[in-house]
């Protein structure tokens, strides 16, 4: 069930942090099912060592990971329209897509705000190329690649929301990480998390798996505040924070 949440002038962080995602952030904006096992199949920044909190791994081959981040089959998981609409995205609004990987969020997003702009951020540079391709192919003259560092979005100006879909558990040193992205969020910008919960059939290793509670103490100690919960998504949490006042 949707709780209500405030409108917001979305801001899609589908971040990474730290040294840990230097590799790969090829994710928000797309993530796969996959069973439990020592690898997950979904897009997300990695690199760096098990100590930093991440899961990493890289995803080169953008072309071959679409078939898997942008089958249909995931839409009855994920349910991005219903994700989308939590957002409250306005014609008007600027959003970051951060880990976008081959666009599963981003094009949507795209189609919401014509009049406004979405920065589809991933530290893969394949990735970065292939949504360069599939704007111009799909006409999305908003939808903006940004090539991300392994430490910073990169983003070219102040965003309205920042969604970050199944990949902040590939983030290292993420209080750090999400600290920094707040100098891109507008003041009444918001930052949601999407992420698998304990008991997904499908996501990282157990062991890589954040539970909402330890990443609202994270965010916490970034700087945020939690603003709503929103459970309908049968296989994972969906967390919408605020900036919080200094």
């Amino acid at each position: 069930m949707k709780n209500k949440i405030l409108p917001i002038t979305a801001v899609l962080v589908i971040a990474w942090g730290g040294m840990a995602m230097r590799d790969s952030l090829a994710q928000t904006a797309s993530e796969m099912p996959v069973q439990h096992d020592d690898m997950d199949s979904h897009p997300g920044h990695h690199a760096g060592s098990p100590s930093d909190g991440a899961f990493h791994r890289r995803f080169e081959d953008a072309d071959k990971w679409a078939k898997e981040f942008d089958n249909p089959e995931r839409d009855a998981w994920q349910k991005p329209e219903e994700i989308l609409d939590a957002l409250h995205l306005k014609r008007t609004s600027i959003v970051a897509d951060i880990g976008a990987g081959t666009g599963y969020f981003s094009v949507r997003i795209a189609k919401r705000v014509p009049e406004g702009k979405i920065f589809a951020a991933d530290v893969e540079p394949d990735m970065v190329h292939y949504l360069g391709e599939r704007a111009q192919r799909e006409h999305l003259t908003n939808l903006v690649p940004v090539q991300a560092s392994a430490d910073a979005a990169n983003l070219p100006e102040p965003v309205d929301v920042v969604l970050v879909v199944d990949t902040y558990h590939h983030i290292g040193n993420r209080t750090q990480y999400f600290a920094r992205v707040k100098s891109s969020l507008r003041p009444t910008g918001h930052l949601a998390i999407v992420d698998f919960k304990a008991d997904s059939p499908s996501g990282p290793p157990a062991q890589y798996r954040i539970s909402p509670e330890r990443v609202t103490e994270e965010l916490n100690a970034a700087g945020y505040a939690l603003m709503e919960t929103l459970q309908f998504l049968p296989r994972q949490y969906y967390l919408v924070f605020r900036k919080r006042d200094s």
